[in-house]
């Protein structure tokens, strides 16, 4: 009787860790059909996001027992201050570069990070490769290759920042997997401080109407926010391997919603090269 009511707990348990992250990656699937909407500037878009991430994280810190708010970005380490800086260039990256290509090419390229993780952890950490993976790396490589190569394609500012966007999070998460005694929410709420304080000086409030506004409100709360915490609260319940595939969820609906509300379609290169993309981190997580 003990044996089967403990199953029945790890099947709820796994279920609510799977719940979790998917809301996370619904969530932050609404970064692109939100940012088209917006008709501010693109530092006023940057700093404004930032701003309101920063309010929802900090609420997120303070009841989510880390140490009592201020004494845990006190108490922050070096592991801490780097995973900050690079979600912070993670986080200002990708908003920039939906300003220079589309949603589809910016979302297929940071479906690459969980790759681009294990090459990182190999060359850094000496992480063991395994061959599947470094198969699904060479595959990912091809999808991109189509997804830059084709009609439609990534270039320019818009590729290079994308590209920046990706290895920024492949290392910090990288470093989150090293040091994973360490609970990340402060830093990356100091991420998006970070974020503020860079983009803030050459923002715009002047210019934000009460359309924007919301939209600014939803990107903050909503789409960084509130994706972090479910993140945060699933990826302690499930494997590492079944929180990358269900996060390919925001590489799937991001674009969906954007083709639908938007009309922006998607070229028949950057489709099938994300598919191969898609099709190379499943491959790597079934590793």
């Amino acid at each position: 009787m003990s044996t089967s009511t403990a199953v029945v707990d790890a099947r709820g348990v796994r279920r609510r860790g799977q719940v979790y992250v998917g809301l996370a990656a619904l969530a932050w699937s609404t970064a692109g059909v939100l940012q088209r909407e917006l008709a501010v500037g693109t530092a006023t878009q940057v700093a404004g996001r930032a701003l309101f991430a920063v309010l929802a994280l900090l609420a997120f810190v303070a009841f989510s027992g880390q140490g009592g708010g201020v004494r845990a970005f006190v108490s922050m380490g070096r592991a801490e201050l780097a995973v900050a800086a690079c979600t912070a260039v993670a986080s200002g990256t990708f908003i920039v570069a939906l300003n220079h290509t589309t949603v589809a090419n910016v979302l297929f390229m940071q479906a690459v990070a969980p790759l681009a993780a294990a090459l990182i952890a190999w060359a850094g950490l000496r992480e063991a490769v395994s061959r599947r993976t470094v198969a699904a790396m060479v595959v990912a490589i091809g999808g991109v290759s189509l997804m830059v190569g084709g009609p439609g394609g990534s270039h320019g500012l818009g590729l290079a920042l994308s590209v920046v966007m990706t290895l920024a999070f492949a290392l910090s998460v990288v470093i989150t997997r090293h040091r994973r005694d360490i609970s990340m929410a402060p830093a990356i709420c100091l991420s998006q401080v970070l974020v503020l304080a860079a983009a803030g000086p050459f923002a715009r409030p002047e210019t934000v109407g009460l359309h924007d506004l919301v939209l600014i409100v939803l990107l903050g709360f909503g789409q960084i926010g509130l994706g972090l915490a479910f993140l945060t609260m699933g990826a302690r319940l499930i494997p590492a391997a079944e929180v990358a595939l269900i996060t390919l969820l925001e590489v799937v609906l991001g674009p969906l919603w954007v083709w639908l509300a938007l009309s922006e379609r998607p070229s028949t290169a950057t489709l099938l090269g994300g598919a191969v993309v898609i099709g190379a981190v499943v491959l790597q997580a079934f590793a």
